[in-house]
Protein backbone atom coordinates (compact mmCIF):
# COMPACT_ATOMS: atom_id res chain seq x y z
CA UNK A 1 0.00 0.00 0.00
CA UNK A 2 0.92 3.47 -0.53
CA UNK A 3 0.02 6.83 1.53
CA UNK A 4 -0.16 10.18 1.26
CA UNK A 5 0.33 12.84 4.19
CA UNK A 6 -0.89 16.15 3.53
CA UNK A 7 -0.32 19.50 5.17
CA UNK A 8 -0.37 22.84 4.87
CA UNK A 9 -3.89 23.79 4.24
CA UNK A 10 -5.68 26.97 6.36
CA UNK A 11 -7.50 29.97 6.35
CA UNK A 12 -6.01 32.83 4.52
CA UNK A 13 -7.04 36.30 3.37
CA UNK A 14 -7.46 37.46 -0.26
CA UNK A 15 -3.80 38.22 -1.70
CA UNK A 16 -2.01 35.98 0.53
CA UNK A 17 0.20 32.37 0.28
CA UNK A 18 0.30 29.41 1.22
CA UNK A 19 1.96 26.23 0.63
CA UNK A 20 1.12 22.88 0.36
CA UNK A 21 2.81 19.38 0.87
CA UNK A 22 2.33 15.84 0.62
CA UNK A 23 4.67 13.13 1.51
CA UNK A 24 4.50 9.36 -0.21
CA UNK A 25 5.03 6.16 1.84
CA UNK A 26 4.98 2.73 1.12
CA UNK A 27 6.27 -0.17 -0.49
CA UNK A 28 7.16 2.44 -3.56
CA UNK A 29 9.17 1.44 -6.18
CA UNK A 30 9.01 5.05 -8.42
CA UNK A 31 6.38 7.59 -9.00
CA UNK A 32 6.04 8.61 -12.01
CA UNK A 33 3.23 11.86 -11.89
CA UNK A 34 2.30 13.79 -8.48
CA UNK A 35 -0.46 16.45 -8.44
CA UNK A 36 -2.71 18.15 -6.61
CA UNK A 37 -6.94 18.23 -7.96
CA UNK A 38 -9.73 19.91 -5.51
CA UNK A 39 -13.01 20.01 -5.10
CA UNK A 40 -15.22 23.57 -4.15
CA UNK A 41 -18.78 22.66 -2.46
CA UNK A 42 -21.19 21.61 -5.31
CA UNK A 43 -18.33 21.40 -8.25
CA UNK A 44 -16.41 18.39 -9.55
CA UNK A 45 -13.19 17.79 -8.47
CA UNK A 46 -10.32 19.55 -11.08
CA UNK A 47 -6.86 19.43 -11.23
CA UNK A 48 -5.21 22.22 -10.45
CA UNK A 49 -1.50 21.35 -11.39
CA UNK A 50 1.00 18.23 -11.90
CA UNK A 51 4.54 17.39 -12.28
CA UNK A 52 5.98 14.25 -13.93
CA UNK A 53 9.51 12.60 -12.75
CA UNK A 54 11.32 14.65 -14.68
CA UNK A 55 10.16 17.93 -13.91
CA UNK A 56 7.27 18.69 -16.59
CA UNK A 57 4.05 20.52 -15.05
CA UNK A 58 0.72 20.95 -15.94
CA UNK A 59 -1.57 23.77 -14.69
CA UNK A 60 -4.90 24.63 -15.04
CA UNK A 61 -5.36 27.97 -16.15
CA UNK A 62 -7.23 29.25 -13.02
CA UNK A 63 -3.93 29.11 -11.28
CA UNK A 64 -1.56 29.56 -13.99
CA UNK A 65 1.07 32.55 -12.61
CA UNK A 66 -0.28 32.21 -9.27
CA UNK A 67 0.92 28.51 -8.32
CA UNK A 68 4.33 26.81 -8.52
CA UNK A 69 4.47 22.74 -8.04
CA UNK A 70 7.63 20.78 -7.33
CA UNK A 71 8.37 17.94 -6.34
CA UNK A 72 11.65 16.31 -4.19
CA UNK A 73 11.81 12.71 -5.53
CA UNK A 74 14.74 11.92 -2.82
CA UNK A 75 11.83 12.43 0.00
CA UNK A 76 8.74 10.95 -2.38
CA UNK A 77 7.06 14.86 -1.88
CA UNK A 78 5.31 16.87 -3.90
CA UNK A 79 4.82 20.71 -3.28
CA UNK A 80 1.77 23.30 -4.35
CA UNK A 81 3.16 26.82 -3.75
CA UNK A 82 -0.14 29.13 -4.29
CA UNK A 83 0.17 33.18 -4.58
CA UNK A 84 -2.25 36.15 -4.60
CA UNK A 85 -5.05 33.48 -3.32
CA UNK A 86 -8.59 34.18 -4.30
CA UNK A 87 -11.83 33.29 -3.15
CA UNK A 88 -12.42 31.48 -5.67
CA UNK A 89 -9.55 28.82 -4.71
CA UNK A 90 -11.48 27.77 -1.61
CA UNK A 91 -11.83 23.90 -1.89
CA UNK A 92 -10.34 20.50 -0.64
CA UNK A 93 -7.24 20.42 -2.16
CA UNK A 94 -6.21 16.17 -2.60
CA UNK A 95 -3.14 15.15 -3.20
CA UNK A 96 -2.61 12.72 -6.26
CA UNK A 97 0.24 9.98 -6.78
CA UNK A 98 0.93 7.55 -9.44
CA UNK A 99 3.74 5.34 -10.25
CA UNK A 100 4.63 1.80 -9.75
CA UNK A 101 4.47 -0.18 -5.96
CA UNK A 102 5.90 -3.81 -4.86
CA UNK A 103 4.03 -6.61 -3.79
CA UNK A 104 6.25 -9.27 -2.67
CA UNK A 105 8.94 -9.58 -5.86
CA UNK A 106 6.22 -7.96 -8.11
CA UNK A 107 5.94 -4.42 -9.66
CA UNK A 108 2.71 -3.09 -9.85
CA UNK A 109 0.98 0.35 -10.76
CA UNK A 110 -0.95 2.38 -8.28
CA UNK A 111 -2.42 5.55 -7.99
CA UNK A 112 -3.53 7.11 -4.61
CA UNK A 113 -5.08 9.77 -3.27
CA UNK A 114 -4.85 11.88 0.31
CA UNK A 115 -6.99 12.74 2.60
CA UNK A 116 -7.91 16.09 1.34
CA UNK A 117 -6.94 19.59 3.27
CA UNK A 118 -9.44 22.51 3.41
CA UNK A 119 -7.78 25.62 1.77
CA UNK A 120 -10.14 28.31 2.64
CA UNK A 121 -9.63 31.93 1.28
CA UNK A 122 -11.67 34.54 3.15
CA UNK A 123 -11.30 38.25 4.63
Amino acid sequence: QVQLVESGGGLVQPGGSLRLSCAASGSIFNINTMGWYRQAPGKQRELVAAITRGGSTNYADSVKGRSTISRDNAKDTVYLQMNSLKPEDTAVYYCNVRGVRTVGPFPLDFESWGQGTQVTVSS
